[in-house]
């Protein structure tokens, strides 16, 4: 990687490698969210049934949370910037497939492979900052500035979709390539070449256990709504048989692909169970908003978009001070405050009627909903990945990220369970029933982010551990 330095002036070649690793960042979480407006226009044009177009979302997240583990610690052992660059070619490739095909299928298809790209730039790229910024103020301040890149993307995403998709809705997925192939060969001269192959052998059937483990997971919680209970429950076991046969083989191979050890991290736990909640939660949120803004006030695809924007401007502008917060506060207490808004924010949209004010309810419950996104996000790769090993910072990333997308993936089948369930007669007391879903889940992560400000040493030796634990 490029030698870091505690000096906070950063060179030119620092910057510019920021830069390629947050551009695709970007990229990797405005793909999540920027289909979203675009689907009704998809469904038109390529003649979709509403239960293949849910795939052209599904398909994404099944690729990408199914991998991301495998993407981590092929990163550690192949090396990180290798593993970047060839995933980045098949994004960029991927994207360009997206945009020209003239069926579903195939749209389908080229969003799993797009989803399983990101699953191998997403931990290499945070793993490449991680090992190439020392840890404390100068990592703290990289983190905040990529996470806070992701997130401005996953907010941006709808916004710019609704732009694009007044024009075309192939532009969603045209857009990504030249920017995607700029980072390619940005990447190729910027990132460091050196001999960064991790010490250990492949653990294949670790590999193929847990990723068929996290496809199962995110398959069944996705068809959930779509197929019979036996069908779901028997999903389930083998959900629970392929994680049962990964946890016996790691503490049996030599060089496990999981060290079952990192786990007992607590602010790495920490970390993944707040990840889980805010991503989570999110996810089922807008697409409750989606339904809300489009199908029941009749709002445009621009309209829809131009009312998450005060979340993602938030997002964007705060980017560069979330690591002197951290620096000056613990992102344990960062953490805490954003859970709160978070759950503020779900609380004012309560208010949904056929009349909304946007004075009173959208304007703060999105500018709420970014100020958990700014405070929460970098803070929780910051907790994540402080005191972990270089040769396991990609594992560390992949962990996290996993867990936001099985999160995703989680409490979205349980909100839109629970918003078609209600009666037909009455899609407010369905909308509302659907934000309490993702307010609950909002609630358990305050809890869980309460419990890491619960204990405080006392003694010099347990203060300097704390700055470890916290950060």
């Amino acid at each position: 990687m490029i030698p870091s330095t505690q000096d906070e002036r950063w060179g030119a070649r620092l910057w510019g490698a920021l830069t390629v690793l947050c551009a695709v960042i970007f990229l990797d979480a405005l793909d999540v969210s920027m289909v979203g407006v675009a689907l009704p226009s998809i469904q038109a044009d390529l003649g979709m049934t509403t239960s293949s177009l849910q795939w052209v979302v599904s398909g994404y997240v099944l690729g990408y949370g199914g991998l991301l583990l495998l993407g981590g610690r092929t990163a550690d052992l192949l090396g990180r910037r290798r593993v970047f660059l060839a995933a980045l070619v098949v994004f960029a490739a991927a994207s360009l497939l997206g945009g020209l095909v003239t069926d579903g299928t195939l749209l389908i298809a080229a969003r799993f492979i797009k989803g399983i790209s990101a699953a191998f730039t997403a931990p290499a790229a945070l793993s490449i900052i991680t090992t190439t910024f020392a840890e404390g103020p100068a990592r703290n301040r990289a983190l905040s500035i990529f996470t806070a890149c992701g997130a401005s993307g996953f907010s941006l995403g709808l916004v710019l979709s609704g732009v694009l998709t007044e024009i075309g809705w192939r532009w969603t997925f045209l857009m990504p390539v030249p920017v995607a192939i700029l980072a390619l060969v940005a990447g190729a001269r910027l990132l460091h070449r050196s001999d960064e192959r991790g010490e250990g052998g492949h653990d294949l059937l670790g590999a193929a256990t847990i990723t068929a483990a996290m496809l199962l997971l995110v398959f069944t919680v996705v068809e959930a709504p779509q197929v019979s209970l036996l069908r779901t429950v028997l999903s389930a076991v083998g959900v629970a048989a392929l994680l049962a046969l990964f946890v016996w083989w790691e503490r049996r191979v030599s060089h496990p692909l999981v060290r079952l050890g990192i786990l007992r991290s607590a602010p790495l736990a920490r970390a993944n169970i707040g990840l889980v909640i805010l991503f989570g939660s999110y996810v089922g949120f807008q697409f409750v908003a989606m339904q809300y803004f489009q199908n029941l006030l009749g709002w445009s695809a621009l309209q829809t978009a131009l009312a998450f924007l005060p979340a993602g401007l938030l997002v964007a502008v705060s980017s560069t001070k979330m690591g002197t917060l951290a620096d000056r506060f613990g992102t344990a207490r960062l953490i805490v405050v954003g859970s709160i808004a978070l759950l503020a924010g779900y609380g004012v949209f309560l208010q949904v009627d056929e009349h909304p004010s946007l004075a009173t309810m959208v304007l703060p419950g999105m500018v709420l909903l970014g100020i958990a996104f700014a405070l929460s996000f970098p803070s929780l790769n910051i907790q994540a990945t402080s005191g972990v090993h270089d040769d396991e910072q990609g594992l560390a990333s992949g962990l996290l990220n996993t867990s936001g997308q099985v999160g995703g993936a989680v409490v979205l089948a349980i909100v839109t369970a629970v918003l078609t369930s209600g009666s037909e007669g009455d899609p407010i007391g369905r909308f509302r029933a659907a934000i309490v879903v993702s307010g609950l889940f909002a609630l358990i992560g305050l809890v869980v982010a309460l419990t890491g400000l619960r204990f405080r040493p006392r003694t010099a030796e347990a203060a300097e551990e704390r700055v470890l634990e916290t950060v």
